[in-house]
């Protein structure tokens, strides 16, 4: 059984910056990827970021240049973080393991006042 375990979310206002985290526990692989999910208010859950075991890191457009995901094999931590925030950043982030299976966090709140 893998749980995640997500933490960090808040409300800032516009140009802001937020730092999430997420540890998993239980049976992984240090090569499985991790990454990022979101879901706006009233819309459909959309990807945001996988990091692979080997570190290679893959951005949604809306992100690119503004969010960096890094991961800590050691702790089994993947870590967003969020510059230059904008309202339209404004969702619950879900935290991934693809596994065996896929495994999801519980989700954190990031809201962004504009």
């Amino acid at each position: 059984q893998v749980r995640l375990v997500e933490s960090g979310g808040g409300l800032v206002q516009a140009g802001g910056t937020l730092r999430l985290s997420c540890t998993a526990s239980g049976s992984i692989s240090g090569h499985s990827a991790m990454g990022w999910y979101r879901q706006p208010p009233g819309e459909q859950r959309e990807w945001v970021t996988t990091v692979t075991g080997d570190g290679e890191r893959n951005y949604a457009d809306s992100v690119k240049g503004r969010f960096t995901i890094s991961r800590d094999n050691a702790q089994n931590t993947i870590y967003l973080q969020m510059n230059s925030l904008k309202p339209e950043d404004t969702a619950v982030y879900y935290c991934f393991l693809a596994g065996d299976l896929d495994y999801w966090g519980q989700g954190t709140q990031v809201s962004v006042s504009s």
